[in-house]
């Protein structure tokens, strides 16, 4: 049974938290060369501090 960090999110729930597109995120995490805290599958989870780099990126 998966360990459940719930200090990680998926670019998808990041999305949904700055009320942008996951596109938008993911190309935001792509120019910043922002590595994932951990991998599972092809889903890479970040920490909750990239929200607000990402959010300034966006604006």
């Amino acid at each position: 049974m998966p360990t459940q960090n719930t200090d990680l999110l998926t670019a998808g729930n990041i999305a949904k938290e700055l009320a942008v597109s996951d596109a938008k995120v993911k190309k935001s995490i792509q120019q910043l060369g922002i590595k994932p805290k951990a991998k599972k599958g092809v889903c890479n989870y970040y920490s909750k501090d990239t929200v607000s780099k990402i959010k300034a990126a966006l604006k």
